[in-house]
């Protein structure tokens, strides 16, 4: 009695690295829808950063202070809200691996920012924002780095490092100006990867 063979070939290493690269290349097209949100969230960013340089800076009258504060919040709500929307709409798509993968590296990241905010209360007994604020901005490079390394974006890994440098060249001044550093850096990682990555989405 002979025995039946299998013809199919086994699931080799040529055939991983093919299903990897399929992956890759559904999560960078994602990536590309989900640009407005790169957009969105760099601007708000580069906006709150920026303001808050010029309120500390900038000789104000107290209207015009009172302005720029209005529209930040009501500018970062209407973010947050459509982010929340936006989340939700796509609740129903399929999943890949390395979307999920880069969604525990965002929240881990949420959840680093307030174990620092801790740490550094417990340690100095009160929050040193001059030490927050570049702490924070290496947290934000490192999340950016991994996200462009995952997905093979050169341009969202060159954002992620520069935001890096900038938060160590940041930490050598004051409040006010790591804010505009850091206005620099949102604009630099967010703005400019978003729009590039939102204008060529239909490619």
């Amino acid at each position: 009695m002979e025995t039946t063979q299998q013809t199919s070939d086994p699931f080799d290493e040529n055939q991983s690295f093919q299903v990897i690269k399929e992956m890759i290349q559904i999560s960078q097209k994602k990536l590309k829808n989900d640009g407005l949100l790169f957009i969105l969230w760099g601007w708000v960013m580069f906006y709150s950063g920026l303001s808050g340089y010029i309120v500390r800076e900038v000789l104000l009258s107290h209207r015009f202070e009172r302005f720029l504060g209005v529209f930040g919040k009501v500018f970062g709500l209407l973010v947050v809200a459509y982010t929340v929307y936006y989340i939700w709409r796509q609740r129903k798509k399929v999943q890949t691996y390395i979307g999920i993968s880069l969604r525990y590296v965002w929240i881990s990241m949420v959840g680093c920012f307030v174990l620092i905010n801790l740490i550094l209360y417990n340690v100095l007994h009160q929050v040193n924002f001059e030490l927050q604020h570049p702490l924070f901005m290496v947290m934000m490079a490192f999340s950016v780095v991994v996200t462009g390394g995952i997905l093979r974006y050169k341009l969202i890994i060159i954002g992620g490092i520069l935001f890096g440098l900038i938060a160590l060249i940041s930490s050598y001044f004051r409040l006010s100006y790591q804010l505009l550093f850091e206005s620099c850096a949102w604009f630099i990682a967010f703005v400019i990867p978003g729009h590039y990555l939102y204008a060529t989405r239909k490619r």
